[in-house]
């Protein structure tokens, strides 16, 4: 039942938004108030995603269905594996 309601947000209030932006989402899990997703497309390599994850799914997702308490991002790349990087690209 939840995830039917989750759906319905994502398709009607966050799945345009990422759209226009080039990117999507899928939902892989639910648990105990945490949503898993994947983000996809453009989004999946923005430097922006954790402000798009929390300002716009997260944000819209706990005001719709008060049983989520969180949305956790599993392909998210891992900040300071993205630092070590950085400074490997940039010497």
């Amino acid at each position: 039942m939840i995830k039917k309601k989750i759906n319905k947000v994502i398709d009607k209030k966050i799945r345009p938004y990422l759209a226009k932006h080039g990117g999507d989402l899928e939902v892989i899990d639910v648990k105990n108030g945490v949503l898993e997703i994947n983000l996809l497309g453009q989004c999946k390599h923005c430097l922006s995603s954790d402000d798009t994850v929390k300002e716009v799914i997260e944000a819209a997702l706990i005001k719709e269905i008060p049983e989520i308490k969180k949305v956790k991002v599993e392909n998210q790349i891992n900040e300071d594996l993205l630092n070590e990087a950085r400074k490997i690209l940039y010497k």
